[in-house]
């Protein structure tokens, strides 16, 4: 699991602690940096995660976007909750081949039972790669699932 920077809150430090970043994040070296419901940032390698061409892969930017939010909005819906996506949309605005991208996640809306998070995709330059958009659901956890 990666190691959160101090920038996180308690309860966004409990939230990876019980769950982690999950399989395909940590397939795609996504590396969370600062995590909160209100804000969330990552790192991926173009490496490994390009189409044929040799462009990092439409669908790794919205692994990435996806990732982001659903973190935050899991961090919004602890203890009580959990957070399912629901809708995204994705803008791709620029192309790169080699280096690291990075994720910048910002709340629009975190409500009661919808949370809806915009994400921006950076190459090293800051030059913006990506929009995407994600609104997650929120849910009861079931009895006896308090702890996930």
């Amino acid at each position: 699991m990666t190691e959160i920077e101090p920038v996180a809150s308690e309860q966004a430090l409990e939230v990876m602690k019980l769950r982690g970043l999950g399989a395909l994040a940590e397939r795609m070296g996504i590396d969370l940096i600062e995590l909160s419901a209100e804000r969330a940032v990552a790192t991926m390698p173009v490496e490994g995660n390009t189409q044929p061409i040799g462009l990092l892969h439409g669908g790794a930017h919205v692994v990435l976007a996806e990732s982001l939010g659903s973190f935050a909005a899991n961090v919004h819906a602890h203890p009580w909750g959990y957070a399912v996506g629901i809708e995204l949309n994705a803008s791709h605005h620029g192309s790169i081949s080699e280096g690291i991208v990075t994720g910048t996640c910002t709340a629009v809306k975190l409500g009661k039972t919808l949370t809806t998070h915009e994400i921006k995709m950076t190459d090293e330059q800051g030059r913006l790669l990506s929009t995407v958009r994600i609104t997650n659901y929120l849910r009861p956890k079931p009895s006896g699932q308090a702890d996930q």
